[in-house]
Order: structure tokens, then C-alpha cells, then sequence
């Protein structure tokens, strides 16, 4: 949350601004300002009045008077910041960016604009500028919840977590009510994969706001995540009876085996006003929860429709990563052929299981699957694997890649059974052969149009940014494809081949044939991934619920027009040359 006033100030009475919803473009404010009264009203008039209107909620009022009191040549720290506010919510990020550096230069130690800075920095990509900006806020304000809030919010983005937590709970411990931070707690426990505790912290933001429609959201996902479906559904349609306008709420209801107990939330999803001033990323979520229900629908040429609407944005938004993917598993081929350096001995160590192969290729499937049995420990989707060998080539001193990996794994658990989601690692698959003694390596693959088409409906919150495109998807699924057969080539006993296709056609037989390859004891629970209790936290969170089927396998014909753009790429190749025939 924004706080943009200063109740420090002498000259007369000053209203704490926060901020608020504005039903205005700024175009709309420009052509207001004739309308203020031309009888020339003083500056400690025009500065009050605002500040009344904002404090208000009036901000097509506010507006006009920070523009008019800008306009006269005024200058005062509280009108540049709080204009930045308003900017920010516009969406006129460089404007806005303006207005609050010119906060900065009247007052450079104002805590508040400083703060309002990082945020529009952030939205700006601008991440460490950002942490800069709310450090400094934080440096003049030791006891500023909102900054310590904010900074937690852009060391997230950072990817710095354990930072992010300490922040955040630096918040709530200078604001105890604060149901901002108590949400943001949540998120970073989730992301931390701590989902009792983040349940717990988004009920007490709902404790402390009963009606803040984004815990309820939040709360939702949570209990997706954990398996609890119906209270999941429960918890997001109360969000959007908070909120109607929540464009994430009806995303997430969108994925859920929804009952037809409520509809409302369905019409109001497609009426044509729901799409009234929504941001560009609002609009994605929005068309990604029409295409999906109407996919449920099995009305798959207007699912197709919004599908190409929402990747369309998102494209726009978010550049396709397709050639750095690529590129990175030529360099990493490369560095797989080099002599091999710290090779550890083998004796008694872990079995570090790696699940690799393109997203929505059934990992979650098989994780389930092997996490049946108590003595694994599923690391989820985390990228200890990379970092470990980049540490390797950055430090001076001897570092043994296995010790380093080895390490990061006893953090999170004393199991000697590890499996590691994080699909990229098929990059690795070389270099884990290689370093990482009685390492096994998992490739999940299936229908390549069948695993195209389910990237290109995902919606992933970060990263797989080709997924927006179908040129791309297919780009990377081949070069994924070719660089894992070289590697089989070359490590054949250490990587395992799981069709997905034939896994949920026949799982009795896919399954024991992977256990015996795994060397383990067979067990019959292994054939019912669906009564797994472990939390789930991929897009798959709702399918691995149910018991193993076959209905996805030949999806992609229902979207074979849009489909063309991945079809032409693949045909092309020896290998599916006959892929559609």
C-alpha cells in the first residue's frame, strides 16, 4: 500500500492520502483542470483542498487540483508525491516516475516518496533500483511498515525469499493489524513451500480485513495447493463476491472442477463490462478463465479464440525466452564434454532423483507417484542444481559440485530418496550424470502437439515465457528432444524414458516397470498417486487429485487450426513428418 502524505508539515491541517480506485483515464484529468475555479485560490488553499479529496476518495477532484497547483508553478514534496501516486495507478509509470524523483528533489529525505519510488521502479523491472529507493525510505524511517512491506515485495521479485520473509514479518511486527503484510507472509511461506503456515497467515489477514478479497484469494489457491478442493472454491468465490472486478479470482475458479451451485460468478466472468479498465495483465487472466471453461464446455474453437487473445498480451508484455533456452543447452552441451573436474568417489550417498523434460509433460504425475512411497522427499520445482553448479564456476577455491548439491539438499530434508521437479535440469542431464553419484534422471515426455497445446493454455505466473507462443513451444521442444538423445546416447543406464501417453493408458504396467528400473520394492499404493497427501503447488495441483486417466492423450485435435503455427515446425522434421496423418 502507498502511503504518500507527511502529517509533519506546519501551515495547517494534513490529510493522510492512501490510495484508492480511480474511474478516470488521465486524459480525463488534463481536460478537468479548466473547470477549477479561475478566482485564483491560494496555495495553502489548493494544497488542503486536495489533500481533502484524496484523504476522501474524491480523486478526480485531487487530480485537478495537483495538476493545477503543479501547473502554477507551485512546488511542495506532498503534491509531486502524491500525483505520483495517482500516475502509478494510471498506469503512466515514466510520469509518475517523474513526479516522485521531483518529491525527491524537494525533500530529499522524504520516506514516503522514497518508498512510492521502489514501488513504481519495480513495476518498472527495474529491481534493484527498486530495493534501493525502499532501503533509503526505510534508512530515513527505521519504523516504516509500508517500506518494510514493499522491499518484501521487491525482494520476491528478486528471488531472495528468506530476505523477503525477514522484511515482511519486520512489518507486522511494527503494525501487528497489518493485513497487507499478514497476506504477503503468506505468499512468501507458500513460495518457501511452508503452506500450513501460509494458511495460517492469510486467515489472520482475513481475521483482521474479513472482507480483503485477495486473502480470500490466496487462502484459496493455499487449499488448492494442500488438496482441499471444495473450501479452495468456497474461499475464491467469496473473493469475487468482495471484488467483482478481481480478474485473478475468476482465473483461479476457472481451473477448478467447479459445481454449478453458482453461476453468477460465470456470467459476470463473460459480460462485456468486466473487461471496463482492466489492465493489460488483468485482460490475460480474464481471457485465459474464459478459455478454460469454455474448453470444459468442449466449445474448443472459441476456447481457441481467447487462448490467442490472452498469449497475444502476454507476448506483448513478457518477451519469449525461447533462444536464451536454447542457447543454454548448446553451452551447457558443450560444458558436459569437458574433462571431467572434482568427480566425487562413490560410497554410501543419497539417490537424488531429477525429473526433467518440458512443462505439462506429466512430471507431477510421476512425482506423485514416487513420493508414495515415505522414505522420498519431493523437493518440488527448485533450481538447487543450477545455483550449486554456478557457485562451482565462480568460486576461486575447489568446490565439488555433489558436496555443494548435497548440501542444499540436507536443508531441506535428512531423507537419503530425493526428487527434484525442476524440469530445466534436462540441460543438466550431462553434467548430473557425470557429478552427481547414484543420480537417476527421469525423461517425461508425450504427444509433442498434445504438450504444446497444454503449455500454450497454462498461464504460468513466471518464466516459460516462449509458452505464449507456438512457433516458439515447438522450437523448444525440439531442441529439448534433440539434446536429451544425445545425452541418452551417452549416459543410456542413467536415464529412464517415461511416455506419458503410455503411463496413463496402462499404468500398471508403466509403473512397475519403473520401479524395477528404480530398483525399489514394489508396493501397491503406487498405482494411486490420487491419494498422495503431499502439497501440490504446479499448474497440476487439481488433475493429480483424481485417479490416473487417459483423457488429455489426442486433445490437440480439438485445436488443430490453432495449432497450425507448431504443426508446420514439427512436419518438418524426419520424425513427425506423419504427425498429423
Amino acid at each position: 500500500m502507498d502511503k504518500s502524505g507527511d502529517k509533519d508539515q506546519g501551515g495547517g491541517e494534513v490529510y493522510e492520502v492512501t490510495t484508492f480506485p480511480i474511474p478516470l483515464t488521465l486524459e480525463e484529468i488534463h481536460d478537468n483542470i479548466s473547470t477549477i475555479n479561475s478566482s485564483k485560490p491560494s496555495k495553502d488553499q489548493i494544497i488542503n483542498q486536495a489533500f481533502k479529496f484524496h484523504s476522501q476518495g474524491n480523486i478526480l477532484e485531487a487530480a485537478k487540483l495537483y495538476k493545477y497547483f503543479i501547473n502554477q508553478g507551485f512546488k511542495d514534496h506532498r503534491v509531486f508525491s502524491n500525483y505520483g501516486v495517482i500516475l502509478k495507478i494510471l498506469g503512466n509509470l515514466q510520469e509518475a516516475e517523474l513526479s516522485t524523483r521531483k518529491a525527491i528533489e524537494l525533500k530529499p529525505n522524504f520516506p514516503d516518496a522514497h518508498s512510492n519510488l521502489g514501488n513504481i521502479l519495480r513495476d518498472l523491472g527495474k529491481l534493484q533500483e527498486a530495493e534501493l529507493s525502499t532501503r533509503k525510505a526505510i534508512e530515513f524511517k527505521p519504523d516504516f511498515p509500508d517500506a518494510h512491506l514493499n522491499l518484501g515485495n521487491i525482494l520476491i521479485d528478486l528471488g531472495n525469499l528468506q530476505e523477503a520473509e525477514l522484511s515482511t514479518r519486520k512489518a507486522i511486527e511494527l503494525k501487528p493489524d497489518f493485513a497487507d503484510a499478514h497476506l504477503n507472509l503468506g505468499n512468501i511461506l507458500r513460495y518457501l513451500g511452508n503452506l500450513q503456515e501460509a494458511e495460517l497467515s492469510c486467515r489472520k489477514a482475513i481475521e483482521i480485513k474479513p472482507d480483503f478479497a485477495d486473502a480470500h484469494l490466496n487462502l484459496g489457491n493455499i487449499l488448492r495447493y494442500l488438496g482441499n478442493l471444495k473450501e479452495a472454491e468456497l474461499s475464491t468465490r467469496k473473493a469475487i463476491e468482495i471484488n467483482p472486478d478481481l480478474a485473478k479470482a475468476y482465473y483461479s475458479l476457472s481451473l477448478s472442477k467447479y459445481s454449478d451451485e453458482n453461476k453468477i460468478w460465470k456470467d459476470q466472468l463473460f459480460s462485456e463490462s468486466i473487461l471496463n479498465t482492466k489492465s493489460q495483465k488483468d485482460q490475460v487472466d480474464i481471457y485465459f478463465a474464459r478459455a478454460n471453461i469454455l474448453h470444459k464446455k468442449k466449445k474448443y474453437e472459441d476456447s481457441a479464440k481467447y487462448l490467442k487473445l490472452a498469449n497475444k498480451i502476454k507476448l506483448y508484455l513478457h518477451s519469449s525466452n525461447s533462444n536464451l533456452l536454447i542457447n543454454k543447452s548448446k553451452v551447457l552441451l558443450i560444458e558436459s564434454d569437458k574433462e571431467e573436474i572434482n568427480r566425487t568417489e562413490v560410497r554410501k550417498y543419497p539417490e537424488s532423483i531429477f525429473i526433467v523434460g518440458m512443462p505439462r509433460s506429466g512430471s507431477t504425475l510421476l512425482e506423485s507417484i514416487l513420493t508414495m512411497s515415505n522414505d522420498v522427499y519431493d523437493l518440488g520445482e527448485i533450481n538447487i542444481l543450477e545455483e550449486s553448479f554456478l557457485e562451482c564456476k565462480k568460486s576461486k577455491k575447489e568446490i565439488n559440485l555433489a558436496e555443494l548439491y548435497r548440501e542444499k539438499v540436507n536443508h531441506k530434508t535428512k531423507l537419503n530418496i530425493t526428487t527434484n521437479k525442476w524440469l530445466y535440469n534436462y540441460q543438466y542431464a550431462g553434467i548430473i550424470a557425470q557429478h552427481i553419484p547414484n543420480a537417476k534422471i527421469i525423461h517425461c515426455y508425450r504427444n509433442p502437439l498434445d504438450n504444446i497445446l497444454s503449455i500454450y493454455r497454462a498461464h504460468f505466473a513466471k518464466g516459460n515465457e516462449y509458452s505464449s507462443s507456438l512457433v516458439d513451444c515447438a522450437n523448444v521442444y525440439l531442441n529439448q528432444e534433440e539434446i536429451m538423445s544425445k545425452y541418452k546416447n551417452r549416459f543410456r543406464s542413467k536415464i529412464y524414458d517415461l511416455n506419458y501417453d503410455s503411463l496413463v493408458s496402462n499404468p500398471n504396467k508403466e509403473i512397475k516397470s519403473l520401479i524395477n528400473w528404480m530398483g525399489w520394492e514394489w508396493q501397491e499404493s503406487y498405482l494411486s498417486p490420487h491419494l498422495n497427501a503431499r502439497s501440490v503447488k504446479t499448474r497440476s495441483n487439481v488433475e493429480v487429485r483424481f485417479p490416473i486417466h487417459s483423457k488429455s492423450i489426442g486433445g490437440w485435435k480439438n485445436y488443430k487450426d490453432m495449432l497450425k503455427p507448431s504443426i508446420e515446425i514439427l512436419t518438418q522434421t524426419d520424425r513427425y513428418r506423419d504427425l498429423i496423418s
